[in-house]
């Protein structure tokens, strides 16, 4: 397997304030991001080759077509793909358009995610999003049952006190507000102290009110093209080390030899990612990462799937302030799903925006300092059903 390590780099990115736009229709939130990306590309609209749109909800007004994608964007007769793989929708749509340069097929391609989650009138995600995932759980499942049940089951694995664990997330959630409040774009921009977390409201024990991300309006967007045709634009383009997708058949659900402690197919899907990225040591190696902390749990056993932390011990990084903005390898310098927001098609767009603006060195406040690879990751499903999409990128 040969990947495209190197073959593909981005020239343009754009992110819309993530929130509860009402101000804005998914029309505007797709030019708002688009305008910033082609801006920052330097290139003209004409010179886009083909596009890839990603969006998750069929309940929104969006629909099910990548139609939108040219209306709004006055982009006649331009090849448009419209993508979706649950809460990693955004990456793939980034997949698509990477891997068509990458083939060959054209010169420069835009890959955009958007989201109109506060259109449904849902205070969540829609009941008909779990689809397959809803089939084998049960009708009355919901995801913070799921997850919470991940969590205990990790705290048993390890022999963690469930008020010791409860802390152990709460340093998680605190970290991810305070990074939040430094980022304009972000949803929720307030700091939160661990006694906060601890008396919030428990929605599924023992995962809380601030263990929980929430939904989102948003869109962010990038324009890739050849490493050739990237240097000649810019002097500052970044590229793609890896990208690695991998979903689960379905064992972690059918037998019993999962642990309920972690998530395999981001275990399988980083392997992978390192492979192609040729990084042999991730905990030494890897300057960012920006995980899918759907709950506080999801990123807790991501730092071990990952292999940034060693099994049962990511406690002691999180302790130790590892993963803070001024740790050795911040995670979520945005805020994350947790706190820039959660609209399922656009977030793994927007995580990458979170990396590209990092290692350009143009983060403002909540710059990391001499950042050489970035790490992305998107989950969809639930822990014993799931996908996950692994990209790394570097300077």
């Amino acid at each position: 397997m040969s990947g495209i390590k190197d073959k593909v780099a981005i020239i343009g990115m754009g992110c819309t304030k993530f929130g509860e736009r009402f101000d804005k229709s998914a029309d505007d939130l797709i030019l708002d991001c688009f305008l910033e990306a082609l801006e920052d590309s330097g290139i003209e609209k004409k010179d886009i080759n083909a596009a890839w749109m990603g969006c998750s909800v069929d309940e929104t007004s969006l629909g099910k077509s990548a139609i939108i994608l040219n209306s709004t964007l006055k982009m006649p007769y331009t090849p448009v793909t419209r993508t979706e793989n649950y809460c990693a929708t955004g990456t793939e749509a980034f997949r698509g358009a990477c891997y068509a340069v990458a083939s060959g097929a054209y010169d420069i391609a835009l890959a955009l995610g958007v989201e109109k989650l506060k259109d449904t009138g849902f205070g969540g995600l829609p009941p008909g999003q779990m689809g397959t995932v809803r089939r084998l759980i049960g009708p009355n499942s919901t995801a913070p049952g799921e997850f919470a049940q991940m969590a205990n089951g990790y705290f048993a694995r390890y022999g963690i006190d469930p008020e010791e664990g409860k802390r152990i997330l709460a340093h998680i959630s605190v970290k991810s507000h305070h990074n939040g409040m430094l980022n304009p774009k972000a949803h929720l921009r307030k700091e939160i102290t661990i006694e906060d977390v601890l008396k919030a409201p428990i929605i599924a024990s023992p995962l809380g009110l601030f263990d929980c991300c929430g939904v989102s309006d948003g869109a962010a967007c990038a324009i890739v093209t050849t490493p050739e045709i990237a240097r000649k634009l810019r002097k500052d383009p970044i590229y793609i080390k890896a990208m690695q997708i991998a979903a689960t058949s379905g064992e972690e659900s059918a037998f019993n030899t999962w642990d309920g402690a972690h998530v395999e197919s981001t275990y399988r899907a980083g392997i992978k990612a390192y492979e192609e990225a040729e990084i042999k040591n991730p905990r030494q190696e890897i300057s960012m990462m920006e995980v899918h902390d759907c709950f506080s749990i999801t990123e807790l056993t991501a730092y071990e799937d990952l292999q940034i932390s060693p099994r049962g011990r990511a406690r002691e990084d999180v302790e130790s302030g590892f993963y803070d903005l001024n740790g050795q390898i911040p995670c979520q310098p945005d805020g994350g799903l947790k706190c820039f927001g959660h609209p399922t098609g656009a977030s793994g767009l927007r995580m990458i925006y979170e990396v590209y603006k990092q290692l350009q060195g143009k983060a403002g406040p909540r710059q990391i300092q001499n950042a050489k690879l970035g790490i992305t990751h998107n989950m969809g499903g639930i822990p014993s059903y799931s996908l996950a999409a692994v990209t790394i990128l570097g300077n």
